[in-house]
């Protein structure tokens, strides 16, 4: 089985991580989920794992198994990661290498592996010098971006920073998966 890391933050997009982590599971593959503090606070880990019938990880500090270093071991079973949606802030911390939550810690031990972004957030906050220069980095170092698409946005702004359609996504994904 194929086995998918998806991240998920904290942005009103969360919802359609579930819907993606859904099409996945029914797609065959095997989805671990890390929540942030952030995304809780937009869905809670039950839904991840009612769609995906695997544990959620939102606790850096759970000792789950004690023999096993739970960041090491969600890292090298992932074939893919995926970070959707991807907030400034996530984004802001990779590419500053701060490892200061489960799924900034898990995404520093990922190593040779497709790492994909799906960014969602305000149009301004997309387009800020600082988010597009941390984008411009993280793909120098082999993240891949998933485009945000231009939409009415939860803010009522409209423009640029809605996360991608999930269709879109989980395609991304899989071309992943295939290509390695």
């Amino acid at each position: 089985m194929k086995h998918v890391l998806l991240g998920v933050t904290g942005s009103i997009a969360a919802y359609k991580a579930a819907d993606a982590a859904n099409q996945l599971t029914k797609d065959g593959y095997s989805v671990d989920v890390i929540m942030t503090e952030s995304a809780v606070k937009f869905i809670t880990p039950l839904t991840f794992q009612s769609l995906t019938k695997r544990k959620v990880y939102t606790d850096m500090f759970e000792e789950i198994v004690p023999s096993e270093i739970k960041h090491i071991s969600l890292a090298k079973r992932a074939e893919v990661c995926v970070i959707a949606p991807a907030s400034a802030n996530m984004i802001g911390k990779l590419a500053a290498g701060i490892a200061d939550d489960f799924l900034s810690t898990v995404m520093m031990a990922v190593r040779d592996k497709p790492i994909l972004l799906a960014p969602a957030m305000n149009t301004n906050m997309y387009e800020n010098p600082i988010v597009q220069d941390n984008l411009q980095k993280l793909q120098r170092f082999g993240y891949q971006l998933i485009e945000p698409k231009e939409a009415l946005l939860a803010c009522g702004d409209l423009g640029k920073g809605a996360m991608a359609d999930v269709s879109v996504i989980v395609e991304a994904v899989k071309k992943a998966i295939m290509s390695k």
